[in-house]
C-alpha cells in the first residue's frame, strides 16, 4: 500500500504491476479490498491502481458531504501525484460507477476506456434521496454495523451467500469497520448526484458494461439499456452473481476485462 498526501487528505492505495494504467474504483461502503481478485490477476499486464476513496478504508476525510465530482477530482489528483501521464482505463462498481461518469465529464483527457460494473445512470428519486440522508444520520448515531444486515442480501446472489461465505464475511467486516463520517458523507453525496442518462450517447470511449445476473440493485435490464445508449459499449452478464459480480466470480470478470482491453487496444491502437 502507498500513502499519498494530497492537499487536505491522505490517500491509501494499491499500485501494483506495470503497463497501461488500470484504475479500480470501489463501491459503497467498501474499500480497495473488493478488487483483490482483479489486482493480483491483472497486474501481470497492467499497472493496477486501487485507491481507498476519500473517507473509506485508510483514506482520510473530514467533509460532511462528498460529491461524486469530488471523488472524481480526487482520482485525477492521485494520478497526477503518481505521475501517471497516460490515459487510464477506469473500472468502477456501483458508487464507483457514479464517480466514473463524473471522471469522464471532468477529466476526459485522462480517460482511455471505461468498465462499468453493476451501476446506474439515473439519479435517486426524491424518496430514495431522503432515505439516504436519513440513513446518514443513523450511521453517525449508531455506527456502520447496522448496514450489514440490510446490505449483504442486496450485494450478493443467493448462490454466493450459500457457496462463498468467505467473501460475504470479508465484505461484512469491511462494512463494520468503515468510518461512519466517510459513509455518511458518501450517502449525502449519492443523494445529491445528478441524472446522467443524457450524457450516455456522448461518451465515445470504448466501454465494457458488466452486470451480475441476479443484481437486485442495478438490474440486468437497466444496465442493458445503459449499454445500448453508449456508442462503443460491450455488455456482459455474469451468471449466478449479484451486485458484487467482480468479487463473486473474479475469474469470469477478469477474462471479460482482459478480453475487452486487448480488443479495444487492437481497434484503437492505444
Amino acid at each position: 500500500m502507498k500513502t499519498l498526501a494530497i492537499a487536505d487528505t491522505k490517500f491509501h492505495l494499491v499500485d501494483q504491476g506495470s503497463g497501461p494504467p488500470l484504475l479500480f474504483v470501489h463501491g459503497f461502503p467498501l474499500d480497495h479490498q473488493m478488487w483483490l481478485g482483479q489486482i493480483d490477476a491483472l497486474a501481470d499486464e497492467y499497472r493496477v491502481l486501487a485507491p481507498d476513496l476519500r473517507g473509506f478504508g485508510e483514506s482520510e476525510s473530514s467533509l460532511e458531504v462528498v460529491s461524486m465530482e469530488r471523488y472524481a477530482d480526487d482520482l485525477a489528483s492521485i494520478l497526477d501525484a503518481l505521475e501517471v501521464d497516460q490515459p487510464v482505463s477506469l473500472c468502477g462498481l456501483s458508487m464507483g460507477g457514479y464517480v466514473a461518469w463524473q471522471f469522464w465529464k471532468r477529466h476526459a483527457r485522462k480517460l482511455d476506456k471505461l468498465i462499468l460494473c453493476d451501476t446506474r445512470a439515473v439519479a435517486d428519486s426524491t424518496e430514495a434521496a431522503l432515505a439516504r440522508r436519513e440513513l446518514a444520520k443513523d450511521v453517525l448515531a449508531q455506527g456502520t454495523s447496522m448496514l450489514v444486515e440490510a446490505m449483504i442480501p442486496k450485494l450478493f446472489s443467493s448462490k454466493s451467500r450459500e457457496k462463498k461465505p468467505d467473501i460475504v464475511e470479508a465484505t461484512s467486516a469491511v462494512i463494520q469497520k468503515a468510518n461512519r463520517m466517510g459513509v455518511a458523507a458518501a450517502l449525502r453525496g449519492m443523494a445529491d448526484r445528478p441524472d446522467v442518462t443524457h450524457w450516455l450517447r456522448q461518451i465515445r470511449v470504448p466501454t465494457l458494461v458488466v452486470c451480475g445476473e441476479e443484481d437486485a440493485i442495478s438490474v440486468v435490464s437497466e444496465m442493458g439499456e445503459i449499454a445500448d445508449q453508449l456508442p462503443q459499449a460491450t455488455f456482459t452478464v455474469v451468471p449466478d452473481c449479484g451486485h458484487m459480480a467482480p468479487l463473486e466470480d473474479p475469474a469470469f470478470v477478469n477474462r471479460a476485462i482482459r478480453d475487452f482491453l486487448r480488443e479495444a487496444q487492437t481497434e484503437t491502437g492505444s
